[in-house]
This record gives structure tokens, sequence and C-alpha cells, in this order.
């Protein structure tokens, strides 16, 4: 007899993740890939003492600009460098001018500017470092499976810090979350940045994404909007009554460059852990 079909929505598996959100970041932290990737930044990051030195270590610097969602810039190492130069104090420095909250927040975390070679030694750093990488290291695994997802979980870790509609403008991510909600056209990146964001300005107020509920409020309705505009092709069915899973289905076959770690699904994990032990998280 054929079990019962359940039917997966972008929102149902958002809230899935963010609804234990700390579970999830402990399998992804213990996947080999990011425990591999984690281990070398935790043991060489100390013995950095400058911007170009970071720039300059490729394994360094990939895994620190992922970490803050720059994982696409990592080509931009003179950019980045010059960035991390400056620092932020300055109004002109560019962390400050690029209205990126991102490369702001990166350009804080590795302060050279102000700190110099007590930047990279600090615990502090490290730990915020590797946390913010886990993030996005689970961010891109739901991605693989839904990008609505993704683009849920990344706009619920970043909106917060958000302070300005440039910001919201200048982040990809961010900006696909809020046409969508609003149901904005893509096509308004065409128009003059500055009525973007006349517009965005007038249907937004940006200190709601400061408070927990409008902000869980905002993400919902866009995981509804995403799966209306794909026109179900978010939706997903799964048989309750399946609950062998092959060693295929557990390990991404994603490879890692020169390393030959086979990452594993932490989606999988739980899904076979919560076969196994009959509870839903």
């Amino acid at each position: 007899m054929k079990g019962k079909q359940a039917v997966t929505t972008t929102l149902s598996a958002y809230l899935t993740v963010a609804n234990n959100l700390s579970q999830w970041q402990t399998i992804t932290a213990k996947t080999p890939a990011v425990q591999t990737a984690t281990q070398y930044f935790e043991n060489n990051i100390g013995g950095v003492t400058s911007a170009q030195q970071l720039v300059d270590n490729p394994r360094l610097f990939g895994y620190a600009m992922t970490a803050f969602g720059l994982g696409d810039m990592t080509y931009a190492k003179g950019l980045m460098e010059k960035v991390l130069q400056q620092g932020v104090t300055s109004s002109a420095a560019l962390a400050n001018t690029l209205d990126n909250t991102n490369i702001f927040a990166f350009a804080k975390a590795f302060d050279f500017a102000d700190n110099g070679s007590a930047t990279t030694p600090s615990a502090n750093l490290v730990s915020q470092v590797v946390n913010k990488y886990v993030e996005n290291s689970l961010e891109t695994s739901q991605g693989q499976q839904d990008p609505g997802v993704q683009l849920a979980l990344y706009f619920q870790a970043n909106a917060p810090s958000v302070t300005s509609v440039y910001q919201i403008l200048a982040d990809k991510n961010l900006l696909s979350v809020v046409q969508t909600a609003l149901g904005v056209s893509p096509l308004t990146g065409e128009e003059p940045i500055d009525t973007q964001a006349q517009m965005l300005t007038s249907k937004l107020n940006l200190s709601d994404f400061q408070n927990p509920t409008k902000l869980q409020n905002f993400i919902e309705r866009f995981c509804a909007q995403y799966d209306a505009n794909s026109n179900t092709r978010g939706a997903t069915t799964s048989s309750a009554s399946t609950t062998t899973l092959t060693t295929a289905s557990l390990f991404q076959t994603t490879p890692i460059a020169g390393s030959g770690i086979i990452e594993i699904n932490p989606s999988t994990l739980l899904s076979a852990d919560n076969a196994n032990s009959g509870l839903l998280l």
C-alpha cells in the first residue's frame, strides 16, 4: 500500500530549519567539507598580520569571504584589500561608501586599519567568522534543494542589520526577497537607482526587520509568494512510508577542489534521524 504523500513547500521547508536552527548548524559544522575548511582557518588565521597577507592566501581569504556572504567576490582581491586597509572609521572609507552590509561587516571584523596585527589572533573574531561560515554553508546546502529556502535563511540572518534601502539594492539576495514579497518586478532594476530607492522606501519600514515577529511575517510572505510565482515548482512530494535511504542519497557529490572530500547533506541526515526516531522536527 502506498504511503501518504506529504507536500513540502518553501515555507514549510524554511520553518523546519528556522525553528531548529542551532541543531541544523551543529550538523552542518560536522560535515567533512566544513570541518576541513574550518580547521585550516582556525589553525592559520592567527598568523595573518595584514590585509595583503589575508587576500594572498586563497584558502583563508575564500573562507572569510564566504563567511560574510561574499564568496562570489573572491576574484576582487584588489578591491577587498583596499577595503580592509581603509577600515570602517572614516565615512569616506570604501566599506562605508559601497552601501553593502556584507562588505562593511567583513571590514569591521578584519579591521587591520585600527587593530593591525592584533586583528586575527582574537578568539572573538575566529568564533564570529566560523559561525558565519557554518551559517552560509547551511544556506547553500538548503539552496541545492530549494533556492527559496536559501534566500529566506539569508534574509533572516542579514535583514536586521539593514539601515538603508540602498543596502538592499546593493545585495542581490536581499533585493530578490524584497521584490518577491512585495510583488515588485525585477525589471525595475533597469530604472535609475534613486527611483528604485524611492519606490522601496514607500513600501518598506526597515525598522520592521529588527522586530522578530514582523521579520518572520515578511519572510513567510516571501515564501508563499515564491511558491506562487514558481507555480508549484518549489513544491515536492515525498512518501511518508519510505524510510530506507541509500548511500548515494546521504552524500553530496559536489567536489571540494583538491581535497577529495564528499560533503554530507545535513538535511538528509536529519531526515534519516527523523525516520529512525519517528519524530518530526
